[in-house]
């Protein structure tokens, strides 16, 4: 079975990092955020935080097309095609085809995301050049464009005298190649002067990029879940339509919650239902500070639901939001860009509960797949 799921996995893995779709937006992406450098200039006094959060944001929106782009092809266009029944007729279990189709994709993504990350690592180490008197990161500039260079040029090669794909070739070979140039040059500063490795190091930023490799993770799931019983354009729709919603849960459900979970604590209240408690709220800046702060709040002694007052139109209206808040996936959670941008740190028990609860819905949602897959007539 192991070997079966392999086989599967790295031929997905070869077929997503093919298709020009890939390339495309992965350039336009990379240009994006090399671009972000300047555009960053024309704040007031926030160039950095606006760099950040361009860079994060543009690697967050690229990998969800990416992911829903390349995640409908993989399995749809096979169960459109009958390819997928040459597969499955052989002694191949259908869940052992899902699980191999969102690991080849998976894989190819986040290839991808590194790619992207790496690009925008090399442009935060840069800085933004606030004024002519700036200087220009050499290191970044020299290691940057020789690693793209490079990865084209032995992309080129092997394209022309082994036959390989260019588009993925350039994939494989830049992206380990813009590693080792990050790598580079972390170790000098911008007129190749030798600093220590860890003082350009931030460690919080790639915090900020393991909760956008989550969250890609659950799109390829949502993807390979929903191509198994829609087509390409349906599961492409669905995907993206999923991902904006993700992005605006709590706009839509969690703030009804809280509005109908206050107005029952006010009923509390009146009643004389509630006690007062002590909460301690930490946080941590970057430069170190720790702030505490502490405020009594009012708490319902009974359950809110049981309240006197309480209308069985607000307990349906608190349930279908309770519902839909729980069911979508709430990407915020692994937004954490944030923290950065407000000079806070990331707690790592946040980014713990976080990385869980990523790992738990996309292994929900695929094992929704599985099912609705095994249900689904092929030939």
């Amino acid at each position: 079975m192991f070997q079966q799921l392999f086989a599967i996995a790295r031929n997905t893995f070869f077929e997503s990092i093919r298709q020009p779709i890939m390339l495309v937006i992965l350039v336009a992406a990379m240009v994006m955020i090399v671009l972000s450098n300047p555009l960053s200039a024309f704040t007031m006094d926030e160039n950095q935080r606006m760099l950040i959060d361009i860079g994060l944001a543009t690697v967050f929106l690229a990998g969800a097309v990416l992911a829903a782009f390349v995640a409908t092809n993989v399995l749809g266009r096979e169960i459109e095609n009958r390819t997928a029944l040459t597969v499955i007729s052989k002694p191949v279990n259908r869940p052992v085809f899902v699980v191999g189709k969102f690991l080849g994709v998976t894989a190819a993504m986040i290839i991808a995301a590194l790619c992207m990350t790496f690009t925008f690592m090399l442009v935060e180490l840069h800085s933004v050049i606030e004024t002519v008197r700036d200087p220009i990161h050499l290191p970044v500039v020299f290691f940057g464009i020789g690693g793209v260079i490079l990865g084209i040029a032995a992309a080129a090669w092997c394209n022309y005298f082994y036959g390989t794909v260019f588009s993925s070739s350039v994939i494989c070979f830049v992206t380990p190649l813009l590693f080792l140039a990050y790598l580079l040059a972390l170790n000098f500063g911008p007129e190749f002067d030798s600093r220590p490795f860890l003082q350009n190091f931030k460690d919080q930023i790639w915090l900020a990029v393991i909760g956008i490799m989550v969250a890609i993770v659950v799109l390829c799931s949502i993807a390979v879940a929903v191509s198994t019983r829609l087509g390409q354009l349906m599961t492409l729709v669905v995907t993206v339509g999923l991902f904006m919603m993700g992005l605006l849960s709590d706009w839509i459900f969690g703030r009804n919650i809280s509005r109908i979970e206050e107005n029952w604590l006010t009923l509390a209240r009146n009643q004389g239902l509630t006690t007062q408690e002590e909460r301690t709220r930490v946080m941590q800046w970057a430069s170190g500070e720790i702030e505490e702060t502490t405020k009594i709040i009012d708490v319902s002694s009974v359950p809110l639901l049981d309240v006197p007052g309480v209308t069985n139109g607000e307990i349906a209206e608190w349930t279908f939001s309770w519902i839909g808040y729980s069911v979508l996936p709430n990407f915020q959670v692994l937004w954490l860009s944030d923290a950065l941008t407000q000079n806070l740190v990331i707690p790592g028990d946040y980014l713990l509960d976080s990385i869980i609860y990523g790992v738990l819905y996309a292994i929900a949602i695929l094992g929704i797949g599985i099912f609705l897959f095994q249900r689904r007539e092929i030939g």
